[in-house]
Formats: structure tokens, C-alpha cells, sequence
């Protein structure tokens, strides 16, 4: 499986993202009419209306923004040396900011959709669009990478690891802890889930937490697409965290 892509053309991302303001009572009110008319056949009846705009917001582009992106490739000197990975994320209370530092990277480095790949879990249904649509909404550039309507499907330069895992199951949502513990992929016991996000952020300003955790993400992801290959994992020896 990814045979069609060498690991180090491959650009493993991740996402995190929290509602745009704390309180559904923050938004304005045209928002919150907007907000309710979105979620309304989602919500329970007996759901708060802030605490479910508090728990849900973070997942809907219209209404979250992202506070950290994560990146990592692979690098090796030549056939006979080992893989070594190197990850860094973006991240910050200024949206537009977080997101014009990664569009330049994939404008500098990953620039020929002929070549290089994007790699991650879900991303074609979630990190790739609300990277997109915030883009749009700041007025931003999207480099060739992410401005694809134009190509043919087969052309797209996603690697989605957990469309890989669903051979066609339109039905299965597998996440990628649950992969990566079926996989035997070491991941650090974190202090946070994908769920604490939002709480963390504007409840315990724990930005720093957060680009941990979602580093962590990246390394597993890339972790899976060797398990995908067949080739060896590797070990914390083998990753540099870059500033």
C-alpha cells in the first residue's frame, strides 16, 4: 500500500482546531441564529445550547479556527541508512497567521502536486477542507497543493491513512488510536484526547500542550503509512523536533 509515493515526498499534517469564541453567547446574534439552524437536527433536545456549542463548534469551519497545525517528512541519506523524522508545528492564538506559515511552506516546498503528497488521518473529510475554508475566509493564497478543483481524481496528492483502512467501507470510521494500538505503534500515554482540546485552550491556556499532542498525531500517522509499506518503525532516536 502508498506504493505509488516515496516516503519522503510525503508531507504528514495535522490539525487542531477549537470554537472560535468561548461562549455560544460570544457569537453574534445573526451567528447564533446560524449556528442553531446548522446543528439543529444534530442536537439533542435536552442539550445546553452552550455547552453544545462549546463541545461541537471546534469540528465546523463556519464556526472554529485553527490553533495549531503539525508537519512532519522523512529524510535518509541513502538506501543503506535508516529513516529519520523531523516534525514541527504552527501554532498560535492568531488564526491567519498559523495558517499563512504552512501555505508558505507547501508554496516553497511542496509546490508540484505531480510529486509530493499530503499524508494524514481523515483529512480528506476534515483537516484538508477547514484548512481550505479558513483560508478562504482570511483571504488567503491557496498554493497548487490545496487548490485541487481542477484536477481529476486520481490526481489529488492526499494519502488518507484511514481511507486506506476502509478498503471501500463507506461505513467504518476507524480513529487512529485505536490503529495505532491494532498496529502495535508505540504512542506516548498524552495528559489530553482530541475531545480536551477546546477546554484546554480557553479554559487552561495550554497552547503548548496542544502542539505536543497533535505532534504526537503526526508521528503516529507516519508511523501507520510504514506499517502500510511494510517497513520498520521508527524509534524516538529517530525523530527531531525542529523549532
Amino acid at each position: 500500500m502508498i506504493n505509488h509515493a516515496k516516503l519522503q515526498n510525503i508531507l504528514f499534517i495535522d490539525i487542531e482546531t477549537v470554537p472560535i469564541v468561548p461562549q455560544f453567547e460570544e457569537l453574534s446574534e445573526e451567528m447564533q441564529k446560524l449556528w442553531t439552524y446548522r446543528v439543529n437536527r444534530f442536537k439533542p433536545e435536552e442539550a445546553d445550547e452552550s455547552e453544545y456549542y462549546f463541545e461541537k463548534a471546534g469540528v465546523y469551519a463556519e464556526f472554529g479556527k485553527i490553533i495549531c497545525i503539525s508537519a512532519g517528512f522523512f529524510t535518509h541519506k541513502n538506501d543503506e541508512e535508516p529513516y529519520s523524522f523531523r516534525v514541527k508545528s504552527f501554532y498560535g492564538d492568531e488564526e491567519k497567521e498559523v495558517l499563512q506559515e504552512f501555505l508558505d511552506l507547501l508554496q516553497n516546498y511542496y509546490n508540484n502536486t505531480g510529486r509530493y503528497f499530503l499524508c494524514g488521518h481523515n483529512i480528506r473529510e476534515f483537516d484538508i477542507p477547514f484548512m481550505c475554508r479558513r483560508a478562504v475566509i482570511h483571504q488567503l493564497q491557496l498554493p497548487n497543493m490545496l487548490d485541487i478543483n481542477a484536477l481529476k481524481p486520481w490526481e489529488v496528492p492526499y494519502i488518507d491513512t484511514m481511507r486506506i483502512w476502509k478498503f471501500g467501507d463507506y461505513k467504518n470510521f476507524t480513529s487512529l488510536h485505536l490503529l495505532a494500538t491494532l498496529l502495535e505503534i508505540p504512542t506516548p500515554k498524552g495528559d489530553m484526547e482530541g475531545k480536551d482540546v477546546a477546554r484546554v485552550y480557553w479554559e487552561k491556556d495550554g497552547l503548548e500542550r496542544i502542539h505536543k499532542y497533535c505532534q504526537q498525531d503526526v508521528i503516529a500517522t507516519a508511523q501507520l503509512a510504514l506499517r502500510f509499506k511494510r517497513l520498520p518503525l521508527i524509534d524516538n532516536e529517530q525523530i527531531t523536533y525542529i523549532n
